[in-house]
């Protein structure tokens, strides 16, 4: 699940195979036009491959309407998902 609060979009749940076409479109319009998009991952539950295909597509998304897309306190194994694909340079993740 997605939800706009405090200035940033909150993921929570599983960033699954099972779970990635549901979240696929990202909801862009809940947010203030012309700040950057903060992801905060702090209540993702669990993650696979699909977790990072899934943002590199928000990543695209918001590219393609001239958005900047960062992402915070990113679980660890996600976070090493991202390096063992060598994505780290692409995807702006934060573990805070």
């Amino acid at each position: 699940m997605i939800v706009w609060a405090d200035n940033k979009f909150a993921v929570s749940g599983a960033l699954t195979i099972d779970s990635a076409k549901a979240l696929q479109r990202f909801p862009f319009g809940q947010h203030a036009k012309g700040e950057p998009l903060v992801v905060d991952m702090a209540q993702v539950a669990s993650v696979d491959s699909a977790a990072v295909s899934l943002m590199l597509s928000w990543l695209r998304q918001a590219k393609a309407q001239g958005l900047q897309l960062s992402f915070i306190h990113v679980p660890t194994n996600l976070h090493s998902l991202v390096d063992l694909y060598g994505l780290s340079d692409v995807l702006p993740l934060n573990y805070s």
